[in-house]
């Protein structure tokens, strides 16, 4: 083999062999070397050394996983083809047009796109003038706001992302509601943060386990969330128990993350009430937006409003929230640029028509299921949401609710929302934003369903004696 060395050093005088196995350096600092070596070499080889492609997903995307598709994508939902499908398992207002956004909010967003002032960029934390809505819209005496106290986000969910990204590290846990929204299982497993689930109580209209989530509390908690109006439940919280809850969290420092998108849609007879204006110390970051009570999920408007007035949060909290926030620039910024609007101008009679109508199939839901044998539904109070409880026992054919609600689709076309899907088995969620003719439909359905498949105790004694 032959190698060509160029040399610092170059000598110009002439060529100078030095007389060794055929080594030379000639004038122009070119120093050639002669190896004699017996060792050949295979082509193969080298071109076997060259890079591979090694493209791998993120240990963050590995450990991204959404209960509720996890579990529905594994489901044999194959509808009766005799029967048209009923969805009750969609948490989206709009799906079947029967209830649309009031008026004024859609000549809000119109007015915003004339004006041709909501086509670049805005601050990655929302415009100012858009953010001072907000507050105004939320501020009272007892938990004022400014507009340095919101963040806008690109709907609830981005918001809460925010929130627990900048409580959390890599390791701490956080306490969430059981059965709750799977989304912040899904945010915290992906960021490191363990999830630790404290009970609700279905027999007392879905009210914290207070006990049981105190007993949870380590020195590694970083964040409680407490979602009222509750998805999936329904429940509302009273102020005696949302005061109760925050008495947990001052005991033991532990700040509150409030999923509330779903505050104000509560029925008649039963008063919302946010948890920071009853906070006397427990700082806390509530989550909302336009989704739900203005009935436009997909246009991806959220915030958080920072309740800090004892400075427990500091700057450090704030700014957090402002450089996470950088890392997509924002939301929409026509829906920006609408906001004041939307927020001031909406209706009192839109808001009442949505609650009526939530509240009217609510309860025709409830009263058909409550008479259904093996069926315990828990009448909600509030959002878009009843949980009906299976008593499995009764229905031996099915394991769990997941080939419960399976075979539901199958035979009737009607498709519940296993609520294994919320971490508690034996209970389904029915969605009830749908047209009330299509809500009796669902429940004939399901009362069909369940009378060809239930089993009375003293028969399944009867069949095991024999």
């Amino acid at each position: 083999m032959s190698f060509v060395v160029k040399m610092n050093g170059a000598q110009n005088n002439g060529i100078h062999n030095n007389g060794t196995n055929g080594n030379f350096m000639n004038g122009n600092g070119v120093h050639h070397v002669s190896v004699r070596t017996h060792v050949s070499v295979n082509p193969a080889k080298l071109k076997s050394s060259r890079p591979r492609w090694t493209v791998r997903p993120s240990e963050m995307s590995k450990k991204t996983l959404n209960p509720i598709r996890a579990i529905v994508d594994g489901m044999k939902l194959t509808p009766n083809p005799e029967k048209p499908m009923i969805a009750l398992s969609i948490g989206d207002p709009t799906v079947f047009g029967n209830l649309p956004t009031d008026d004024t909010v859609l000549q809000a967003m119109r007015e915003a796109i004339d004006s041709h002032k909501y086509n670049g960029y805005a601050p990655s934390v929302g415009y100012q003038k858009s953010r001072e809505a907000v507050a105004n819209f939320y501020s009272c005496p007892e938990a004022p706001l400014e507009g340095k106290d919101v963040i806008l986000a690109s709907g609830c969910s981005q918001a809460i992302e925010l929130a627990i990204s900048v409580l959390c590290n890599p390791g701490d846990n956080i306490l969430v509601p059981c059965p709750g929204f799977s989304l912040y299982k899904t945010l915290a497993v992906s960021m490191g943060i363990q999830v630790k689930h404290y009970n609700l109580l279905p027999e007392k209209s879905w009210e914290i386990d207070l006990q049981h989530l105190e007993s949870l509390i380590d020195d590694k908690t970083a964040c409680l969330i407490v979602n009222n109006p509750s998805n999936p439940c329904g429940s509302v919280f009273s102020k005696e128990h949302l005061h109760k809850i925050l008495s947990v969290a001052s005991r033991n420092c532990i700040p509150i993350l409030a999923d509330e998108i779903y505050g104000d849609m509560v029925f008649p007879g039963c008063d919302f009430q946010s948890l920071a204006p009853l906070s006397i110390d427990v700082p806390i970051l509530s989550c909302g937006g336009l989704a739900k009570r203005w009935l436009v999920p997909g246009w991806r408007m959220g915030w958080i409003l920072i309740h800090d007035r004892n400075d427990i949060f500091g700057s450090g909290i704030r700014e957090g929230l402002v450089k996470l926030s950088q890392r997509i620039l924002g939301p929409c910024t026509v829906v920006q640029g609408a906001l004041e609007s939307i927020l001031n101008d909406t209706t009192p009679e839109f808001y009442q028509s949505t609650i009526t109508f939530l509240k009217s199939n609510s309860e025709i839901c409830f009263s058909e299921l409550s008479t259904v044998p093996g069926l315990n539904p828990v009448m909600p109070s509030g959002a878009m949401y009843i949980m009906v409880g299976i008593e499995m026992e009764h229905f031996p054919e099915f394991q769990n609710d997941v080939e419960f609600t399976e075979r539901l689709v199958t035979e009737q076309s009607v498709f519940c929302l296993p609520a294994t899907a919320f971490e508690y088995p034996n209970f389904f969620r029915i969605v009830v934003t749908v047209p009330e003719e299509m809500m009796i439909e669902a429940c004939i359905r399901i009362r069909e369903f369940c009378a060809r498949h239930y089993r009375p105790r003293s028969q399944d004694s009867h069949e095991l004696d024999q």
